[in-house]
């Protein structure tokens, strides 16, 4: 079976996690986001994968290759302007165009049965099979009005006030199949949600979708990217330690992954699920809280606590620090005595000075001096990036 991953975007919403890195390329434990999805697509039958590319191209091929090492074989295709979701594959053709194929977007996060929609889809007459998820809050998705025989009547692209006819939202996965390529223009920006869907309805086409069961987000913003990370610690099956350990009166509770060569110093405590990368160095009195993930190469100074946060690697935390709910990415310095609060996300090579505190949902862009004692309540764009 073949999978189609778009993975063109620039991940503004993210930002400043996106400047060093695609977003298919953020790390959820440990691992590029995109990797898990590869895997989870293996495990379903979908051996045979194309990638869009587009922003930071090079990034996500070096990781991935040809994909022999994930147990898939995988095609790139680049765009060289931006073609939308539907322009996208579109554009990949040559590869999947003579049997039906799934599409996801390369930020996806899930756990979901796609062969069970794959085979639904091929059951049907059909040309695509949207995966929709009941949610509480639908308004960043396109929703779908769908009666009980599956058919879809109607498709709204990211509603308004009371434009809210349904709580099904698209996933953004759909199972095509290769007649629509004729129905999607060459060269030009096209989308699925905004364009294809309406088109046929407008002509009366069927569309038919089917309601998902399990976990699904789209990394598409911070707090997106903070639920992947802790569905995923979630589902850790307990304790796996790789290579040297070393330890001295700490308290440790699983369940845990930890790298080769992770230290942690005396009176520390470790509460699972957590996830501790290579040659990262845990002082003494430290508590790391469950729900977090610690990249390799990182140093926590004594007496720190580390709770439900994402720390990328060569990041080093001094003493005395309280990091809630925070994503701080790579080369990050966090000085001693500092307090970073829930939602703060602090991009690479930033430097946080002494007896400084960092507000709730702040974002710091790269390479930002944060002087010493300073009390940050809004968030710092460094316009080197702009």
């Amino acid at each position: 079976m073949k999978a189609c991953i778009m993975c063109g975007g620039e991940g503004t919403r993210l930002r400043p996690l996106t400047f060093a890195r695609p977003k298919p390329s953020i790390p959820i434990l440990n691992k590029p986001s995109v990797v898990h999805l590869i895997e989870h697509l293996c495990k379903e039958g979908f051996s045979d994968i194309v990638i869009t590319l587009g922003y930071m191209a090079d990034k996500i091929e070096e990781e991935l290759g040809d994909g022999r090492i994930f147990g898939v074989h995988i095609d790139y295709v680049y765009e060289k302007e931006k073609l939308g979701t539907a322009g996208g594959v579109k554009n990949a053709e040559q590869y999947l165009g003579d049997e039906p194929f799934i599409v996801l977007g390369g930020d996806h996060v899930l756990n979901l049965n796609l062969r069970e929609m794959y085979r639904f889809h091929e059951m049907t007459d059909s040309p695509i099979t949207i995966g929709l998820l009941s949610i509480d809050d639908p308004r960043e998705f396109g929703i779908a009005d769908m009666d009980v025989n599956n058919k879809i009547h109607r498709f709204l692209e990211k509603p308004g006030p009371g434009e809210i006819f349904s709580n099904l939202a698209s996933t953004g996965i759909y199972v095509c199949n290769p007649e629509i390529f004729d129905m999607i223009p060459a060269n030009t920006k096209y989308d699925f949600a905004k364009d294809l869907f309406p088109d046929m309805l407008k002509k009366d086409m069927k569309i038919n979708g089917l309601l998902a069961r399990g976990k699904w987000t789209d990394v598409g913003n911070a707090a997106a990217y903070r639920q992947a990370q802790r569905w995923m610690l979630e589902a850790l099956p307990g304790t796996t330690i790789v290579g040297q350990f070393s330890t001295k009166d700490s308290r440790i509770t699983g369940p845990l992954q930890l790298g080769h060569n992770v230290s942690v110093g005396s009176n520390s405590s470790i509460v699972g699920p957590t996830v501790i990368g290579e040659n990262t160095v845990i002082g003494d009195d430290v508590l790391i809280g469950p729900y977090t993930t610690i990249g390799s190469n990182c140093v926590i100074d004594n007496e720190s606590r580390i709770l439900s946060s994402y720390i990328f690697n060569d990041v080093s935390i001094g003493k005395n620090c309280n990091v809630s709910g925070s994503i701080i990415d790579n080369s990050a310095k966090v000085h001693d005595n500092c307090c970073l609060e829930n939602g703060t996300v602090l991009g690479p090579d930033i430097v946080v000075g002494k007896n400084s505190t960092v507000h709730s949902n702040i974002r710091i862009w790269p390479e930002i001096v944060i002087e010493e004692g300073t009390n940050v309540k809004e968030d710092l764009i460094n316009d080197s990036y702009l």
